[in-house]
């Protein structure tokens, strides 16, 4: 047995058991997983994570599972980059990338919600699951849940990313192509759901599905040798990845895996569609929507369901939020590019860029241990930096059309 107490609403407290449910039918906030944390701090200790396999589910104990786990078995433990070339460029002390761009099978973070969601739902005797998507979730659905032989129905916005789409009907599910952004997506969605007897991953099976991201929380931890950054840079779509991220802190130090945590939270969203950090410049607690128009289509989401809960995050840490034009989200996919090795897709670029303007208004400290969440591969979202690229030296397949180039690049060094 696992050490999920159940499920609380994260408005008025009120508990629940452990079912296929999201929202309190009392005041209609969204519901939390609740878990045993003195009997995991009886059992679980670093020794212990750090004797499993490299994977998410070496921090099993805090997720919520009853049973073994079933999906997603070679995800997660991805690298946490030490970015000195990068740090350098920025004037930044000491920085770090915390790299989900491989090692997973989708090559996303969302590989980490989809082992969780799916296990899940599999537990609960689900045989399709559902999702609303604007790209990497529909991947890991698709893929994982093809390997876990479940039908899946994926709904997307149908003006996504060529690549991203084609990579989801690689893996054969029904692809739903919807007219509209992933807001209008996501309401007819929870239509769907209220008539069809699916595990869609993230409404009813949401309170599950978003604490597979604490296991993102929980790896910079135990990759930072079991202490906590100074800061971390989170991008924000929902707003669920940063606060997991803090939720997972929070209870590696309540279990005794850390010891102090004194962590900045910083968001960052897209100019194009930035609610939560809008929220936060303006210091109010009212989200409001906004109509998506940015090339970090994985970040656009209007009317964000954690916007709230993750700009109170912001405030209680004393973080700050930034947000980056299409331009210097470019660029930065670039940077990180040329000085790391790491080709980001748009919300990486979105997560560096604001980094930058974070430092260049002095609200993030150059001195502080700083790891930026770096959330998919560029591979996904090569559309964006086309017609941004040098092109390619074409020569004639002898040496003196070499020698031409070689000669031509001497001059410009």
């Amino acid at each position: 047995m696992g050490f999920v107490k159940g499920l609380k609403c994260r408005e008025c407290a009120r508990e629940y058991p452990i079912d296929p449910i999201y929202v309190c039918e009392f005041c209609f906030g969204p519901l939390e997983v609740v878990y045993d944390l003195e009997g995991i701090k009886g059992v679980l200790t670093r020794e212990l994570i750090e004797s499993r396999p490299q994977n998410l589910w070496r921090y099993k104990e805090l997720l919520p599972l009853d049973k073994e786990p079933t999906v997603g078995l070679h995800s997660g433990f991805t690298p946490l980059v030490r970015a000195d070339k990068l740090a350098k460029h920025l004037g930044m002390r000491e920085l770090y990338i915390k790299d989900d761009t491989v090692t997973h099978p989708t090559l996303s973070f969302k590989d980490r919600v989809v082992a969780v969601a799916l296990s899940k739902a599999k537990e609960f005797g689900f045989d399709t699951v559902a999702c609303a998507s604007t790209g990497n979730l529909a991947h890991s659905v698709s893929a994982h849940g093809a390997a876990a032989g479940l039908k899946r129905y994926i709904f997307i916005p149908a003006t996504l990313e060529k690549s991203k789409i084609i990579a989801s009907l690689a893996y054969e599910p029904n692809l739903i192509a919807v007219d509209g952004n992933y807001d209008d997506v996501n309401r007819l969605c929870s239509e769907v759901a209220n008539k069809y007897n699916w595990a869609f991953v993230n409404i009813n099976i949401r309170p599950f599905y978003a604490e597979g991201s604490k296991t993102q929380g929980y790896e910079i931890l135990e990759q930072l040798g079991w202490k906590a950054p100074d800061a971390v840079v989170v991008p924000c779509a929902s707003g669920s990845l940063l606060t997991k991220i803090w939720k997972s802190f929070k209870e590696a130090q309540e279990i005794g895996l850390i010891s102090d945590l004194d962590t900045k939270v910083y968001s960052a969203q897209a100019t194009g569609c930035s609610p939560i950090v809008a929220a936060i410049k303006a210091n109010e607690d009212v989200i409001r929507p906004v109509k998506p128009n940015t090339v970090a289509k994985s970040l656009a989401i209007g009317n964000p369901a954690d916007g709230f809960y993750a700009k109170q995050v912001v405030n209680n840490t004393g973080g700050d939020g930034e947000d980056a034009s299409d331009a210097e989200i470019i660029d930065a996919i670039k940077l990180m590019a040329r000085t790391e090795g790491i080709f980001a897709e748009t919300a990486g670029g979105v997560t560096l860029a604001s980094t930058i303007k974070l430092l260049e208004s002095g609200k993030l400290d150059r001195d502080a241990c700083t790891v930026l969440c770096i959330t998919g591969n560029g591979l996904k979202t090569k559309e964006a930096i086309v017609g941004h690229t040098s092109e390619p030296h074409h020569i004639e397949p002898n040496m003196k059309s070499f020698e031409a180039v070689m000669d031509k690049l001497k001059k410009n060094d």
